[in-house]
Parts: C-alpha cells; structure tokens; sequence
C-alpha cells in the first residue's frame, strides 16, 4: 500500500502541474470504488480553480475554495499528469481534467477512493480524528512518550496506529525502528523519553530520505510522473530476512505481529536497550 512517502511524492509531483488551474472536465468511468464517486462531484468542482493541492496522512487533498475532493491511492493505485487525450486503461478510473493537462487515478483494485467535502476537508470523517503529522511541529519524542503511557501494545503497533500518528505504515515502522535500535516489540508504555526521542528524530529521517528517494516501489505504484521510487535499495531491515544486518552483520529476522510482518535485527535492536 503506497505510504506517507509515496503520498507526499505524488503530492509534489502533481501540484505545479494543476495547483491554480481551472478544472475543465471530470470523467468518471467506474464510480465504484472503496467509497462510491460521489455523482455531484462534477456539478461541484468544474469551471472552479485550484487553490491548494496537499497532503494529510496518507490522503491527497484537492481544494477548490467551495470544498475540497479527498483521494486515496488504496492498495496499487496511482495519480499521473498525463496528456488528457490518453486512451483510458480497464484501471483508469477517474480523470480530472484542465484544459491541456489531466490527472488520472488508476486503481487496478479499487480500493481507493474519490469524495467531496464541502468546507474544510479537516473535517470530514477520514481526517477529523487523525493524529499529528509526523513530519509536523507538533510530533516529537515527548509527543510520542505522552500517548504512549500505560499502554502494553508493542511499540510498533503504536507507531502505525493513525489516531496516534499518521501515515507510518509497516515499511517505514521497520525502518525507523532500527534507526532508533528499539525493538518492535517492546511494550510502548515502558519505553522512556530518551528513547522516543531518537525513535522521533528516526521517523522524521526515514520519511524524509524515503521522500527523497521518490518513496518506495510498492506494487503497481508510481509518482506524478509515472516513475517508480527508489527507497527500497536503502532498506536496513524490510524485507532482507536471512540477509547480513547492514550495521553488524547479524542475520535480519522476520516476525508476525497484528497480521503484519515485521523485521528487525536482534542484535542491533536487542529489547530494553
């Protein structure tokens, strides 16, 4: 599933292409996606101008001053500036047109979405109980080390729980975990201040390099651009299993936690460390 990198590099990719554009034409070939297309999107949205294209977790948010449409890219989707007289694939769903230039969302399994909120899309039920951004001011060592106490859930699950903090999926977790060389494991409640303030500082290192990396190439998924993302070659742990720790040459393990794989090194990430 395309991650908050991801999401943040199609956000940068797309928005000097569209931001401040009129939109001239909505086509909407499969309205049935995760949340069904809402049919007065059309009638909302087009003659209207851009004002803002940004990101929230992992939803890309269109504003359009009345209101702003919410998309999410689901499991393999994507969202690419293209020349609007393409030929439309069985996958391209929705296309929103200005003038010269159209951006195309492909789902293959149509577990995105596209709807409208009229007002401020903070509001509307996927964004309102969100938590803090962890590239965002208000996320830090002791912002984590508060929402943490008391809690018995292993760290990890913390980490990717989006009503505490957005847009860490299981990609990113891993990888900042062992930059913090905390175990995945470990009981969130009895992780100190220190720790959470490194564990903070490698999140925020993570997302960064993986934005700058174009993200990850996860599935069918591309930036603005129609080019896949290169952060998976920078990997430490995800999914090198079997393969040398890049740090202290111990044997990556794999774990299933919540249904989830999780990786780590069990010398560099040894728990209580």
């Amino acid at each position: 599933m395309p991650e908050l990198p991801e999401v943040e590099t199609t956000c940068r990719g797309v928005r000097p292409h569209v931001e401040g554009r009129v939109l001239t034409g909505l086509a909407v070939r499969n309205p049935r996606l995760r949340l069904p297309v809402p049919p007065i999107l059309a009638g909302e949205v087009c003659g209207r101008s851009l004002a803002r294209v940004w990101r929230r977790a992992k939803y890309l948010v269109f504003d359009f001053g009345n209101g702003s449409v919410i998309v999410h890219l689901g499991m393999s989707g994507s969202l690419r500036v293209i020349d609007p007289d393409e030929p439309a694939g069985v996958h391209d769903h929705v296309d929103f047109v200005f003038g010269d230039r159209a951006l195309r969302l492909r789902d293959p399994r149509r577990f995105g979405l596209v709807v409208w909120q009229q007002g401020a899309a903070e509001t509307h039920p996927l964004l309102a109980s969100l938590g803090p951004e962890p590239l965002g001011d208000a996320f830090d060592g002791e912002c984590l080390y508060r929402l943490s106490r008391g809690l018995r859930a292993p760290v990890k699950h913390v980490l990717m729980d989006s009503h505490r903090v957005v847009g860490v999926g299981n990609i990113y977790a891993s990888e900042s975990l062992f930059r913090a060389r905390i175990h995945p494991l470990e009981q969130a409640g009895r992780i100190g201040l220190a720790r959470y303030q490194r564990l903070a500082e490698a999140v925020r290192a993570t997302l960064s390099a993986a934005i700058e990396a174009g993200g990850s190439t996860l599935r069918d998924f591309v930036g603005g651009d129609g080019q896949p993302g290169y952060f998976q070659q920078q990997y430490f742990v995800y999914g090198r299993d079997g393969e040398s720790c890049r740090v202290c040459s111990t044997p990556v393990e794999r774990l299933v936690s919540g249904q989830r794989a999780g990786f780590f090194c069990p010398q560099c990430q040894r728990r209580g460390r």
